[in-house]
């Protein structure tokens, strides 16, 4: 498989650097296993090869576990996940799926979110979040091969 053309990112590389930072700023607040987590969960509703590859890589390297990297997609129906990690799941899943339901984002969402996240640590979420969901619609766009970066 190869690309369509060369990466948004290399061709701009201050898109690069835009990304990599705001990455870098959700670092501050949330552990990187659940940072991990939630990067794989995005990528495998958005169907993003490159991602579903790279992130488990990064995530065992932090610690995670296999098993609890291979029940992400079923997060829901195993006990491997703390209610923290549920709950940023599910904020994951929500903001991803913006247009799947008419309350993109439902208050019981939110507030199981809010119950377990202070203010700074919610607002990293959300940024988080949304950075993997453009990293996800960058490398769907180019087809970017599964593989290529190594994360």
């Amino acid at each position: 498989m190869h690309a369509r053309m060369n990466h948004p990112v290399m061709v701009v590389p201050d898109a690069m650097k835009a990304l990599q930072a705001l990455g870098e700023l959700t670092k501050k607040d949330l552990p990187e296993k659940l940072l991990e987590l939630v990067h794989l969960r995005a990528s495998q509703i958005n169907g993003c090869s490159a991602c579903v590859d790279m992130h488990p890589k990064i995530a065992k390297r932090a610690g995670e576990t296999d098993e609890r990297l291979f029940s992400v997609a079923a997060w829901r129906d195993t006990p491997y996940f703390t209610e923290g990690e549920r709950a940023a799941l599910a904020l994951t899943e929500a903001l991803t799926r913006l247009s799947d339901r008419p309350d993109p984002v439902p208050d019981e969402v939110w507030s199981e979110a809010d119950k377990h996240f202070d203010e700074a640590e919610l607002a990293a979420l959300i940024l988080a979040i949304a950075n993997i969901n453009v990293w996800n619609r960058l490398n769907i766009a180019v087809r970017q091969p599964a593989g290529v970066w190594k994360g």
